[in-house]
């Protein structure tokens, strides 16, 4: 009988679906990213603007799921509490990765760079946005600090659509908002078969974009 890590072991999958080259990719990582998106977008990804961030707080890597809100020229945006595990950890260390994978495509997107708070007015803007429940929830969340049960946060969460009952809309909290990444590298990955995948990366050299292929 095979272990669990034989098993795992035998786990592989040929990547098939598609190839990425220079003549295809041009010098524009964002033009490139959108069209990605766009067509995970239109395949079958489940929320295809999910990506891994990767923080650091005292020398130790950290990383969790969230999801992509915005995209300009500048950088990549997303919202969070200022004060939970990451919102601490990019306070200490102003820079981060963000991982798109998309497996149906057989596609990753990897990005790197420094971090910034959005503008209140931005991140207001969104928290308008959101569904009401989502809205009363970062009230309720005191998020990544430790509770005593489940019934803690329905409590909360009922006093506090009570006490914003007759508020429309709902405020913002003052530790709630939004971060914008803005890239210095971006690696755009395509499986190929026989693990020969493709990869080119952009780099960001003053005002101008490097483009390079990376050994698989």
């Amino acid at each position: 009988m095979k272990n669990k890590d034989e098993q795992l072991s035998g786990m592989r999958v040929n990547y098939t679906k598609g190839q990425l080259l220079e003549s295809e990719a041009g010098m524009e990582p964002f033009a490139l990213f959108h069209q990605w998106m766009q067509e995970a977008k239109e395949s079958e990804v489940k929320e295809p603007n999910a990506f891994t961030l990767s923080t650091i707080k005292d020398q130790k890597p950290s990383a969790r799921i969230l999801l992509l809100k915005g995209l300009d020229d500048a950088g990549f945006v997303f919202f969070s509490n200022y004060l939970s595990h990451k919102g601490e950890e990019m306070a200490q260390n102003p820079v981060a990765a963000m991982t798109f994978f998309w497996d149906h495509m057989e596609r990753q997107v990897r990005i790197e760079g420094q971090i910034e708070k959005v503008s209140e007015e931005e991140s207001i803007q969104y928290f308008n946005s959101r569904p009401r429940g989502s809205q009363i929830g970062a009230w309720v969340s005191n998020q990544s600090s430790v509770i005593q049960s489940r019934e803690v946060l329905e409590e909360k969460n009922a006093l506090l659509e009570e006490k914003f009952r007759e508020v429309n809309p709902v405020p913002k909290p003052p530790y709630w908002g939004g971060y914008r990444l803005f890239p210095e590298s971006i690696e755009f990955w395509q499986g190929r078969p026989s693990r020969l995948h493709d990869r080119l990366i952009y780099t960001k050299k003053e005002n101008n974009w490097i483009r390079e292929r990376l050994s698989p």
